[in-house]
């Protein structure tokens, strides 16, 4: 699942940008925020958080260790 900032992320938002803006829906700025929106949306390109116990946050301040 590519991530936010990835090289495949960026060229699946940047060829959605374009089919936006040749279909003649939105201009380039408006384009560019309805393609981040509609990748949002997909759960194929949704994040999906930390990968590891570390990159859930120092121990004591996670969620759950009250």
């Amino acid at each position: 699942m590519p991530e936010p900032g990835s090289k495949s992320y960026d060229k699946h938002r940047a060829r959605r940008r374009k089919d936006l803006e040749k279909s003649g829906t939105a201009d380039a700025q408006e384009a560019n925020e309805q393609a981040k929106r509609d990748i949002e949306r997909d759960p194929e390109w949704r994040p999906g958080g930390p990968r590891t116990e570390r990159g859930r946050g120092p121990k004591g301040e996670r969620p759950g260790n009250e």
